[in-house]
């Protein structure tokens, strides 16, 4: 018996995974998102393509809607 059954006896299974966002910190992080969106100049905004108008759209959407818009 070579050394790697020994390990799966004493180690757990090791599952390699990205770490996920949950829906709360998705949420905290699309209000941060979106009030630096709310508080650029219109040169950084032209810099990214963004119009005020499109920008303070994405500002006012509530924090539980995070679908990507079009």
């Amino acid at each position: 018996m070579g050394i790697l059954p020994a390990l799966r006896l004493h180690l757990p299974a090791f599952t390699f995974s990205l770490p996920r966002i949950t829906p709360f910190r998705a949420m905290w992080r699309a209000i941060a998102t979106r009030r630096q969106l709310a508080e650029m100049d219109d040169r950084m905004l032209r810099d990214i393509g963004i119009s005020r108008a499109d920008a303070l759209h994405e500002a006012e959407r509530a924090p539980w809607d995070l679908g990507r818009r079009i």
